[in-house]
């Protein structure tokens, strides 16, 4: 238990000196920080049938609980941010899981859909403090050339949760029914809450200089929004990856309904598409040896965007059974492995004493698309696969694009500003 507590005093020399067994458990904790969303997101879709059968709804009306959820997200981190910066980043931590804790126990007895999306709202408020102090910790904790390898390795921690999520879901719900997905969820942010207590170094201490009024707040929100690069990568990465938002949204309805399989199976093909992102996280370890971020993201964009296209051609043409969709969606998210950390790592980059207010800007952004898509594609409903890889397709295209022209502007303000500095030449 020492050795553990050897972690906590100088965190801002921690990446030199930490040894293997201490980054592995810190990797471990900011994963399980920001796999509590991913859980409340995917542990409970195997049980939408019998939620929908439970509170005399159809399926697609349980999925607002899910919209609920990303809408929370989005406005919470909008909170934690500046409130990380201010009074460090532990305090609010607990804070946030003390009320997802709370609000998973009341979903757990709901008995209506009102009452399941409102806790539902509620308990995303809570648990996003997860992502955004784990995000935060990362930039506080490993130097700006780490922090895209901390990234993967923690989308390696996160990219298990889609794996096991859904298909825990399913035994659970199938077992013991949808309640108990909510209580199993209340035991797991439990005990991250005392990991994160007891082993969790606390980063950056707190500023009391950082003001919680409203004008300041929006201050320190318009300092990062001034920071070019964030705006860049922040956008075009967040737009880019609510491609997965899409597939959720969609996939129960999909795979349950209209390839008729059975909660286990659709469990089992949740890991395996999930599966994509831990080998491509991984690899990303080895490619930024030979490329930059900035490369890596506009390759797994171009990536996804020629996969993307294939999956929409085949379920306008109807080429794909089960099986074939289930591969090329596992195709797909691929490059989600590679765009997503990258992205986050070069947005996050520029800041120091604004890493809070940055992290809590790229995590609302990205929950708030995410939240637009599943609404677009749940409205888009038509028995078909087509919204769902259409949604997919389409963000990262957009993202694609969004950075492509801001590469352009850059370069070209760039070469603006050299020409404007050279000394006039008398003819």
């Amino acid at each position: 238990m020492l050795n553990i507590f050897r972690l906590v005093p100088i965190v801002i020399f921690a990446p030199f000196f930490m040894t293997r067994g201490q980054y592995v458990l810190l990797i471990l904790i900011l994963g399980a920080l920001s796999t509590i969303s991913p859980f409340s997101i995917d542990m409970y879709l195997p049980g939408f049938p019998a939620i929908a059968s439970d509170l005399g709804v159809s399926i697609a009306q349980v999925q607002l609980s899910l919209t609920a959820y990303l809408i929370g997200i989005a406005i919470g981190q909008l909170v934690y941010g500046p409130m990380l910066d201010r009074f460090g980043r532990k305090k609010p931590l607990y804070i946030g899981l003390v009320i997802y804790i709370i609000s998973s126990v009341i979903c757990a007895f709901s008995t209506s859909l009102q009452s399941l999306v409102v806790m539902r709202f509620l308990q995303a408020l809570g648990g996003c403090a997860g992502m955004v102090a784990a995000q935060t910790l990362v930039r506080d904790l490993f130097p700006a050339r780490k922090t895209a390898q901390a990234f993967s390795s923690i989308i390696l921690v996160i990219a298990v949760s889609p794996m096991i999520a859904p298909t825990v879901g399913g035994y659970i719900t199938t077992a013991y029914g949808w309640p108990a997905v909510f209580m199993v969820l209340t035991l797991l942010t439990f005990l991250i809450l005392l990991a994160a207590y007891f082993l969790l170094p606390e980063g950056k201490p707190a500023d009391p200089e950082i003001s919680l009024k409203l004008p300041a707040i929006l201050s320190n929100f318009a300092l990062v929004l001034k920071q070019p690069q964030f705006i860049m990568y922040a956008v075009a990465g967040g737009i880019a990856m609510s491609a997965p938002f899409a597939y959720i949204a969609a996939s129960a309805d999909v795979f349950l309904n209209l390839f008729q399989a059975t909660e286990r199976q659709y469990g089992w093909i949740f890991a395996f598409v999930a599966s994509g992102m831990i080998g491509s996280a991984q690899f990303n370890h080895l490619l930024l040896k030979r490329f930059t971020s900035q490369q890596l993201v506009k390759y797994a964009l171009m990536y996804q965007t020629t996969v993307g296209m294939i999956l929409v051609m085949g379920v306008v043409l109807d080429w794909f059974n089960l099986i074939g969709l289930t591969i090329c969606i596992f195709l797909f998210v691929l490059g989600q492995g590679l765009a997503g950390p990258n992205s986050s790592a070069l947005a996050l980059a520029p800041f120091t004493k604004h890493a809070g207010s940055a992290a809590s800007l790229l995590g609302s952004f990205r929950m708030l698309v995410g939240g637009l898509i599943t609404v677009v594609v749940s409205a888009w409903h038509d028995g078909t696969a087509l919204p769902m890889v259409a949604g997919m397709t389409f963000v990262v295209i957009l993202g694609g694009i969004i950075l492509a022209t801001a590469n352009v502007v850059v370069r070209y303000r760039a070469r603006k500003r050299v020409v404007e500095d050279e000394p006039a030449v008398l003819l």
